[in-house]
């Protein structure tokens, strides 16, 4: 692809490295931008300055936050003796969006995964399990999706929790074996929590 100018290119180039995005694709966008007013490119550039380098992570669950705590954990009203593991922030907003779920969140970060050089030290399990030791939860809910990897994540995590006394469950198998949490629908996902079934249950299935 042959471009005229350099700072074109470049944007193109920059566009191009995100996910499902190709080139012609990244082209379009970025000539999209050149013809729009310079305040609204600018305001666009410093959005995501920002979302890179003013969003912390909340100091309990991982989730993303613009402060210490997120506002799901600094909110009185949640039932923090509910934890709900999930893989990432788009779990968090699939599961609030059914507002069947008024508990806290713990966010992992991934799934554990070998052949992605993925292994428990990578993700947020320690904290996890540091949280469930200090005899301020009551039951673990796994959230992950229904894969081989989401799975493996979930036996993981259940191994590391036993002799706590925590209950355990998991998310009832409304979702189909293989999809990812984000993509359920909202009603499915809401009765697939409500219908949590017990981990070790899971287990035997």
């Amino acid at each position: 692809m042959d471009f005229s100018s350099k700072y074109l290119e470049q944007a193109v180039q920059e566009v191009s490295q995100l996910p499902g995005i190709g080139k012609r694709t990244a082209l379009r966008l970025v000539l999209h931008l050149l013809k729009q007013p310079e305040d609204q490119t600018v305001s666009l550039a410093k959005a995501l300055v920002d979302v890179k380098t003013q969003i912390n992570f909340c100091t309990n669950c991982h989730n993303i936050s613009d402060h210490k705590l997120c506002e799901i954990c600094a909110n009185p009203k949640r039932e923090s003796q509910y934890v709900c593991v999930v893989e990432d922030i788009r779990d968090v907003m699939a599961i609030e969006n059914t507002s069947q779920y008024r508990g806290h969140y713990h966010v992992l970060g991934g799934k554990i995964s070998p052949m992605d050089g993925v292994g428990p030290n990578q993700l947020n399990i320690s904290t996890l399990v540091d949280k469930a030791k200090a005899g301020k939860v009551d039951e673990i809910i796994f959230a992950l999706s229904s894969t081989l990897e989401g799975d493996t994540t979930n036996f993981y995590i259940f191994k590391q929790l036993e002799g706590t006394g925590i209950k355990t469950s998991t998310i009832a198998r409304g979702i189909s074996v293989g999809d990812e949490l984000e993509y359920a629908d909202e009603i499915t996902l809401g009765r697939s929590i409500l219908n949590r079934i017990p981990f070790e249950a899971s287990l035997k299935s």
